[in-house]
């Protein structure tokens, strides 16, 4: 695949609505092209203790970041007929899904592909476990940031272009 856009969230709490950041990173023609990061005020308003021990954000870094319509304004004309790549894509589709439902935004209907299914499929049993990270690592990446979601997308970026 030469063009696509990576994408992973990270939630406030155990509703899939509640993103508090996103990554993105375009492909294009098989070179990276675009990245966006951005903190994002969830809904619902408040963050769970597992979550935060996960990407080490709180409410007090996103007390002043926009709601996830302002940011998914900046993040559609860039990924504007791209499919979608994420490394557990059933949890990034599920957040994306929810969020624009909680928003009352209508859906476009975005094709999502898994790196994660990818790599099962694709290294089978040379990997001790196919965790992004590891993953990552295999196909060249550092991922020293892990959980940032950029950071992560850029990772799931970097499989895609290995694996898919």
């Amino acid at each position: 695949m030469d063009d696509f856009a990576a994408i992973d969230f990270e939630t406030a709490n155990q509703y899939r609505s509640s993103v508090c950041s996103v990554g993105v990173v375009t492909v294009r023609n098989g070179q990276l092209k675009d990245k966006f990061y951005s903190l994002v005020y969830p809904r619902p308003d408040f963050f769970i203790p597992w979550t935060t021990r996960i990407h080490g954000l709180t409410m007090l870094d996103v007390e002043d970041a926009p709601p996830f319509p302002d940011v998914w304004a900046s993040i559609a004309p860039l990924i504007e007929g791209l499919p979608l790549v994420a490394h557990n894509s059933s949890f990034d589709e599920g957040c994306l899904r929810a969020v624009f439902s909680e928003y009352h935004m209508e859906y476009p209907g975005y094709t999502f592909h898994c790196t994660c299914r990818s790599a099962r499929r694709c290294l089978g049993h040379i990997l001790p476990d196919h965790q992004l990270h590891t993953v990552a690592a295999y196909c060249g990446y550092n991922l020293a940031n892990h959980h940032h979601a950029l950071a992560d997308a850029e990772a799931c970026a970097a499989i895609a272009m290995r694996l898919l």
